[in-house]
């Protein structure tokens, strides 16, 4: 099947996997509305097709710290047990509607505390909030798994803290850890301590690198912090000359750490300049694991559709192309082996043959 024939509705059907999606970046407009008047937080418009349009327009500004800026508004009205159980329980109906059959969904459990919660009881509320959406999705007919990322603040203190929740959750529902913020000036070693208790207890992690910064971010993420997947990495491309793999480049490669891809986000971020010239193309040509994703559905106004769907339209990517990627994110998920197994076998294959 040829990229001109893939329609958006094809597109939608296609069973889909996604690594790097943020909690607190991904709430419905008109929750986000709902939920600020109950809280009294004031909202930039409280039409929420003007919100929306909002979102997308100021963090397209090209500069990865005013895109962060944005969360301001999602994180107010995240500071309490209702708000936490309904955005989650929305999440997840919105991955399954999206077609989505396996995703991990992330967020800063430390940003979410100054309504009184502690840091376990946010997490509680969000694994709460998840599962029943997972049971919702599944009596829907559009079974989803999700697990949880925590995620640590790079530009903060509290990431081993952070560390100890995701080994405290483990077995129930948190599958596994990251650090977010803004990236240039606060290196990942910065949290080496964290990193280095998570592998002592055999909890994986990724790390968001070489997206604001470049090669060095990429390499202490890897070498020195320990991280099995890379959050965006776009920056690897500096590692490369005409075709010709440097050492980081080629360590990446060669071993099969995934590179948690996110195409529309990294335009707005400046990371990348269009959707046809984004990084994905080529590393995905020179045999990368690279692995796509939406990063934040409402910051950026994208679905997983929506990303697939734009690089079939402008980068020219394939059906074959699209299952690529797909079964690249299950093999890097952060769940047991014969779970990814499976769902590469009784689902993502199968749906792929019978979209030919």
């Amino acid at each position: 099947m040829t990229a001109t024939r893939i329609d958006t509705a094809t597109v939608r059907r296609l069973p889909k996997a996604v690594l790097h999606d943020h909690l607190d970046g991904g709430l419905r407009p008109a929750t986000l509305v709902e939920l600020a008047d109950a809280v009294g937080h004031s909202l930039p418009t409280t039409d929420p097709e003007t919100l929306a349009a909002w979102y997308v327009e100021a963090a397209g500004s090209g500069d990865l710290v005013r895109y962060i800026g944005t969360f301001e508004h999602t994180l107010a009205v995240m500071q309490t047990r209702e708000g936490l159980l309904r955005t989650a329980e929305e999440y997840v109906l919105d991955l399954a509607e999206d077609g989505v059959v396996y995703g991990e969904v992330r967020y800063a459990p430390e940003l979410m505390v100054k309504g009184g919660l502690t840091l376990p009881e946010v997490v509680e509320a969000v694994q709460e909030g998840l599962a029943a959406g997972m049971v919702k999705a599944a009596a829907a007919g559009t079974a989803v798994r999700v697990g949880t990322l925590l995620c640590g603040m790079r530009m903060f203190d509290r990431s081993r803290e952070v560390a100890d929740l995701a080994v405290a959750f483990r077995d129930a529902g948190v599958v596994g850890f990251d650090i977010a913020g803004a990236e240039d000036g606060f290196p990942p070693a910065d949290h080496l301590a964290a990193f280095e208790y998570l592998r002592g207890e055999n909890v994986p992690f990724t790390i968001h690198a070489g997206e604001a910064h470049g090669l060095p971010s990429i390499h202490q993420a890897l070498q020195v912090c320990g991280a099995q997947r890379v959050g965006h990495g776009v920056r690897i491309t500096d590692d490369i000359v005409d075709g010709k793999l440097g050492r980081l480049a080629g360590w990446v490669r060669d071993r099969r750490v995934a590179l948690e891809m996110c195409p529309t986000s990294n335009l707005q971020t400046g990371a990348a300049d269009s959707i046809a010239e984004h990084p994905i193309t080529a590393l995905k040509d020179l045999g990368f694991r690279v692995t796509l994703n939406t990063d934040n559905r409402l910051v950026s106004g994208t679905t997983m559709t929506r990303e697939m769907s734009l690089l079939v339209e402008e980068a020219g990517w394939t059906l074959d192309d699209l299952r690529t990627v797909t079964v690249n994110a299950l093999k890097s998920a952060f769940i047991p082996f014969d779970e990814r197994s499976a769902l590469i076998r009784d689902v993502v294959l199968p749906g792929y043959a019978s979209a030919r």
